[in-house]
């Protein structure tokens, strides 16, 4: 694990490594046992290393026996004993024990092909020196991050965007044209970022870089492969099968390794396969971290220890106090790279900066709700899929007679029941909606529908039933651009590999499997995940309601204290550039009288706090 920079030279080479190395300092959060640097006529490569695996070796960038390829990389690559078994045979020599060196020799015997041979998570440039191309790659799920910037002349990659920030030729300008985008998902969506000329590498694919094209290309596609057969018994034992497999794999290490512990189903079975198998090697069980809040009515803790009670394991507890949630609101934006306004990166800083202080890894159950149909929106699409079955035209009918008719109960079913379902895709309103972003930004510009950012995604499955395709939606949406950054950023802030064996390329391929009704029906979610996990844990955990991540920052808000924190940004200069500041205000005010405008106050507060990191302080 650590993070890379990198760029291509097209002028003055970097002859004393003072551009290369700034890069590289500021992503030392997620590297801080070491660093290296390479720098010829071509590259300047840049690395910081947190030790995980082969701790005495595997230093990069790292090159091959006769130097002509340079490797960055970032990541665990968990088949890489195998893989490595085969490039021996090969005629293959290694020097250390690393994955990294397999990803290296790997890319020499198969070239591209190596990347569908990875199972992991991971990011990688290979400088080849002998053709002057780079060849990157990042894995499936787009777990490890990969951006890169590109204009006429310049060629910069790394593992977060701020390691642009100390290059020379780095021009950095806010791409206005996300903004809304930004209200609307909470996230910016697709190869664009919030920063112009800035772009995402999208898992799944790779590049190659040369004289000055650069071209890319998908290796792997995450598809549906529904198998309509087999029992709710028959799935339940295919999935602990290749869950077990996969937990076994997440394992690997040369440290410690814990595991996070919410409450829910999914950190739950990571925990007890991971202590299982943990006290049949080292006869001790795997530490758990949880978080919960002075509050207790939205704090989990107390569920999350009765578990760990349960099945031996030890648990450690944070316990957040309402001045958290604000004292380190603009670090946490700063870790982040984009604006992200999800309320629940700011618990998981804390429980990551918690962990920290025992281990370097944490096993958690990030990706099992979009695999496996966990959340309550697939319920709602299968409803909808019922009520397709009357004709279209009878829906658009009843729609419009209850458009025009004041608002009763099931109103909202009926008027979206006559859309498609990329059109009511309820992440693409998740906070703001067209009109409500409209209002909100200065001058009242028209802004695009939202759905239309993801309806490509629901192209691909529009055959399929509504909660398949949104579910299919959310693993290219949702958990690509909200959850899984979320994720690294707020793990790695604090120097902590976060695993998520949930996402692996083989439990993957059996989650595209299952039938529609073991996934999201209208009694229950992630019906055949459950069913699976109550072969192993308590039936009080694999039973307990989907809650996601409570915060109590609704209350929060209506406190004087913190209404006036708000409140200062919503009427600062900087807020006055960007949105509509009495709208702003009016927003606060009604929350404080009692109206639910938390989403969309944090949303703006959060994106005011980024700004302030980026454009102002640097």
């Amino acid at each position: 694990m650590c993070g890379f920079v990198g760029y291509k030279i097209t002028e003055k080479r970097d002859t004393d490594g003072n551009i290369i190395k700034s890069m590289a300092d500021t992503i030392v959060h997620r590297g801080p046992d070491d660093e290296g640097y390479y720098v010829d006529e071509g590259v300047a490569l840049g690395f910081r290393r947190l030790s995980i695996i082969d701790l005495a070796s595997g230093a990069q960038p790292m090159q091959n026996e006769d130097g002509t390829k340079v490797l960055v990389f970032n990541g665990e690559v968990y088949n890489f004993r195998e893989i490595r078994e085969k490039l021996v045979a090969a005629g293959h020599t290694f020097v250390s024990g690393s994955d990294s060196e397999v990803v290296l020799h790997g890319y020499e015997e198969y070239g591209e092909k190596i990347c569908e041979k990875l199972r992991g998570m991971y990011a990688f440039v290979i400088w080849d020196k002998k053709e002057n191309s780079l060849f990157g790659c990042r894995d499936i799920f787009g777990i490890k991050p990969f951006y890169y910037y590109k204009d006429e002349k310049n060629f910069i990659f790394g593992s977060e965007i701020k390691s642009f920030l100390p290059h020379p030729d780095f021009v950095k300008e806010l791409n206005t044209d996300k903004l809304a985008q930004y209200l609307t998902y909470e996230y910016t969506v697709g190869e664009d970022t919030m920063f112009k000329n800035v772009f995402r590498l999208e898992g799944g694919h790779f590049f190659t870089y040369k004289n000055g094209t650069l071209n890319i290309k998908k290796y792997y596609d995450i598809k549906w492969n529904i198998k309509n057969e087999g029992s709710m018994d028959e799935w339940a034992d295919k999935i602990n099968s290749v869950f077990a497999e996969s937990v076994e794999a997440h394992r690997i290490a040369d440290v410690e390794v814990g595991c996070f512990l919410s409450s829910g189903v999914d950190s739950s079975m990571v925990a007890k396969a991971v202590s299982a198998r943990n006290e049949e090697i080292t006869g001790e069980p795997v530490k758990t971290f949880s978080i919960g809040y002075e509050r207790e009515k939205v704090s989990e803790l107390q569920d999350a220890s009765i578990f760990a009670s349960a099945v031996g394991l030890p648990n450690i507890p944070t316990v957040m106090k309402d001045e958290q949630f604000f004292t380190r609101a603009s670090d946490i934006q700063y870790y982040l790279d984009e604006p992200l306004s999800n309320p629940s990166e700011i618990p998981l800083f804390f429980l990551a900066e918690t962990a920290s202080k025992y281990v370097k890894v944490v096993l958690s159950g990030e990706g099992a709700d979009e695999l496996f149909g966990g959340y309550p929106l697939y319920q709602s699409e299968w409803h909808f899929g019922r009520y397709e079955k009357v004709p279209r035209f009878i829906r658009k009918a009843l729609a419009g007679v209850a458009n025009i008719l004041p608002d009763f109960k099931g109103k909202h079913f009926i008027t979206a029941g006559a859309l498609e379902p990329w059109e009511r895709y309820a992440r693409a309103n998740y906070v703001f909606n067209a009109r409500s972003a409209q209002a909100v930004l200065k001058g009242h510009p028209a802004v695009e529908q939202p759905a239309l950012a993801s309806k490509k995604v629901f192209d691909k499955v529009a055959s399929l039933d509504p909660a398949s395709q949104t579910q299919y939606a959310d693993i290219h949406v949702w958990m690509a651009y909200d959850i899984l950054v979320k994720a690294d950023r707020m793990s790695m802030a604090h120097s902590l590999e976060l695993r998520v064996p949930f996402l692996d390329k083989e439990v993957l391929e059996t989650a595209m499997q299952v039938p529609a009704k073991y996934r999201a029906t209208k009694e229950q979610t992630k019906t055949a995940l459950r069913h699976a996990a109550a072969k192993h844990i308590p039936e009080r955990s694999a039973k307990m309601v989907k809650r996601g991540f409570p915060v109590p920052l609704d209350e929060l808000l209506r406190q004087d204290e913190y209404y006036n924190t708000v409140k200062e940004e919503f009427e600062s200069e900087n807020a006055k550039v960007f949105f509509d500041t009495e709208e702003l205000m009016k927003l606060l005010d009604s929350h404080k009288a009692g109206k639910h405008n938390m989403r969309k106050i944090w949303m703006i507060y959060s994106f005011l706090l980024w700004y302030k990191e980026f454009f102002v302080k640097r």
